[in-house]
């Protein structure tokens, strides 16, 4: 289903996958080797970042918080948006309206 939104999808996309993107082992969620990761050029690892930018969005809707390597992604359905965390500095957030 995924979390509700008044911006277009493709830009919210953009962003998330921009945000995930500095999770430094962001590649962990999918439960990869840092070996694997450092073997893929920035396209490749720009596709990866873009499905687990899919993914978490359709996963939001369900599971408020889900952890991403050592990062957090978190829905805050409150000031809509998606905040994006390392221990508790923020990274990023995805502004949804």
């Amino acid at each position: 289903m995924g979390v509700k939104h008044g911006r277009d999808y493709g830009d919210i996309l953009t962003d998330l996958t921009e945000a995930v993107g500095r999770i430094p082992d962001s590649y962990v969620f999918f439960e990869m080797e840092s070996e694997d990761w450092s073997n893929l050029n920035d396209t490749e690892k720009n596709e990866v970042h873009e499905a687990l930018a899919e993914d978490l969005f359709y996963a939001l809707g369900t599971e408020p918080v889900i952890s991403v390597g050592s990062g957090v992604v978190i829905h805050d359905q409150t000031n809509h948006r998606i905040n994006i965390l390392i221990g508790e500095e923020e990274l990023a957030f995805v502004a949804l309206v």
